[in-house]
């Protein structure tokens, strides 16, 4: 067995070589395997936001796609001329809020999301010059995040133009901004997801612009993702509740199909609260919502959320088993959302007055645990276990708490698992009875945090506590909370079928254990 000297000398030289391979990028003598880099073909392929498609776009425009394109023309001229004008306060008038809700012209998008985010007034504080080559520099020496960093680079938005090709200057530039990140704030380091956002940023922004876009985001209260990230998810789990809330008020008979299906939300939305939608409506409408988001921040993913539902009740009510519901929110909505960009949007707004109205516009107020506690860009030295990717070996003060808990809950579960088999013998539903038995347990008493290897999918398909459990404080904490939207579901959605045939019973299985929240009963108006 190797001592942690010789540990910790294997973890920088495995660094070094992979700042070493971004580096070089795609220059002589880079070595790319040839399934990292896949052929493509650009000609008539490529759509306007740089997306790759497998099938030829059609050479000429439908008489909608034409239309669409010399109404955004004409918002292009009136957006000119607003953004030209150097009063900020333009940006708080109502007149904004009209154009927004329109849709920011995509050659616009770079000035327009730089001025919401107040992207100009962060980069000139004296405190923050320099600062992004600060942590980068810091990175080559001291990240302990770079290998998992790298891993996720290399399948980030693949089919975009940007990142098609391994170490291309995208990708090295996402790469560099996660890495630059993970030393500015230590609470947070690395945790799958933000490399959607930073993605996302860096279509419309250069490299440092997105590092600092990506700051505010987590620690401007209008946003917050801070507490996304954080230990034990806190902001998901106060989230998740509210979401349930709203859907059990407005929505009762598409509540009563979920939990008939053992389908707890946290199932279906992970990416909608962590990353604002990214990778699961169409690209088009995704940038509509972040414009939005942008201007409203997070009361718009409350509302998002409901709105999705809201227009796909009909659907999903006919669909009969957890597997293809899932199937359907994840992936189908992905690739054709069924509905027009701006009558989703409209819909949006009529959502959010719907949830203003009613006192439901975002859930009761973030707790002081969501919040950066550390100053940022201050720097830290890793501690062995993180340099080495060890893993703890004692559970947190909250770990042993939400484990207990867990524990409680799969008893619980456990037993309306068996009573819910016998009801399926009776033809209730799904011919495949459901069990526990095979529920993964940790291989050791130890904290499973410092894996990053380990994957939330095994839990985050279960549980918001057993989030809780595998989340964790800096580098210890696992990073993959995202295996379950990048690895876990497509997987089993390609055993299901096109929605008609066997769904994956792999899923159901693991489901099975829910919300550790009580799921509240609620009667209204569908």
């Amino acid at each position: 067995m190797m001592d942690e000297d010789a540990l910790i000398a294997r973890a920088k030289e495995e660094r070094a070589k992979i700042f070493q391979r971004y580096d070089l990028g795609r220059e002589q003598g880079a070595e790319i395997d040839a399934w990292e880099d896949p052929a493509f073909e650009v000609y008539h392929q490529t759509d306007r936001y740089g997306f790759i498609h497998d099938k030829r776009l059609p050479q000429k425009h439908d008489p909608h796609e034409t239309k669409a394109n010399e109404i955004e023309m004409e918002r292009v001229k009136k957006w000119l001329k607003m953004t030209k004008k150097k009063d900020q306060s333009i940006y708080e008038q109502p007149k904004l809020h009209k154009r927004v809700y329109k849709g920011i012209p995509d050659s616009l998008r770079h000035t327009v999301w730089s001025r919401l985010l107040n992207l100009g007034k962060v980069m000139e504080d004296a405190k923050n010059r320099n600062k992004y080559q600060e942590m980068l520099t810091l990175a080559r020496t001291w990240s302990t995040e770079a290998r998992q960093i790298d891993s996720d680079v290399n399948r980030q938005f693949r089919e975009h133009v940007f990142y098609r090709e391994r170490y291309s200057v995208k990708q090295k530039s996402l790469f560099n901004v996660l890495v630059a990140y993970s030393m500015y704030n230590t609470e947070v380091g690395y945790c799958q997801g933000m490399s959607g956002l930073a993605g996302l940023l860096l279509m419309y922004m250069d490299e440092e612009e997105a590092f600092w876009a990506l700051s505010i985001l987590l620690s401007d209260r209008k946003y917050a993702m801070h507490g996304l990230f954080i230990e034990g998810f806190p902001k998901l789990t106060r989230f998740l509740a509210h979401h349930d809330k709203i859907i059990a008020k407005f929505i009762p008979k598409l509540k009563k199909h979920f939990d008939q299906y053992n389908l707890d939300s946290i199932l279906y939305s992970l990416k909608w609260f962590f990353v604002v939608f990214i990778e699961r409506i169409p690209f088009s409408l995704c940038l509509r919502v972040w414009d939005v988001y942008l201007l409203d921040g997070e009361k718009v993913v409350t509302a998002m959320a409901y709105t999705i539902l809201r227009l796909h009740k009909t659907k999903i009510l006919k669909l009969k088993d957890m597997d293809l519901i899932v199937q359907y929110i994840q992936t189908k909505l992905h690739l054709d959302f069924g509905y027009d960009d701006d009558f989703v949007i409209q819909t949006l707004e009529k959502c959010m007055d719907e949830l203003r109205k009613a006192g439901l516009e975002l859930p009761p107020p973030a707790s002081e645990i969501e919040l950066p506690k550390k100053p940022f860009g201050v720097f830290e030295e890793p501690t062995v276990e993180a340099k080495i990717g060890r893993r703890k070996k004692e559970f947190s003060e909250t770990e042993k708490e939400v484990t207990e808990t867990v524990k409680t809950k799969r008893e619980i579960t456990a037993q309306e698992v068996s009573a819910l088999n016998q009801a399926t013998a009776i033809g209730s539903g799904s011919n495949t009875p459901l069990n526990t038995a095979n529920v993964p347990e940790s291989e050791d008493g130890g904290s499973l945090l410092g894996s990053s290897r380990k994957s939330l999918a095994d839990t985050s398909v279960t549980s918001t506590a057993d989030l809780s459990v595998l989340s964790g404080g800096q580098s210890q904490r696992s990073h993959n909370a995202f295996e379950l939207c990048y690895e876990d579901h497509p997987k089993m959605i390609e055993s299901t079928g096109d929605g008609d045939g066997e769904s994956s019973p792999g899923l159901r299985k693991r489901a099975i254990i829910l919300s550790a929240k009580q799921k509240p009963t609620a009667k209204g108006p569908t």
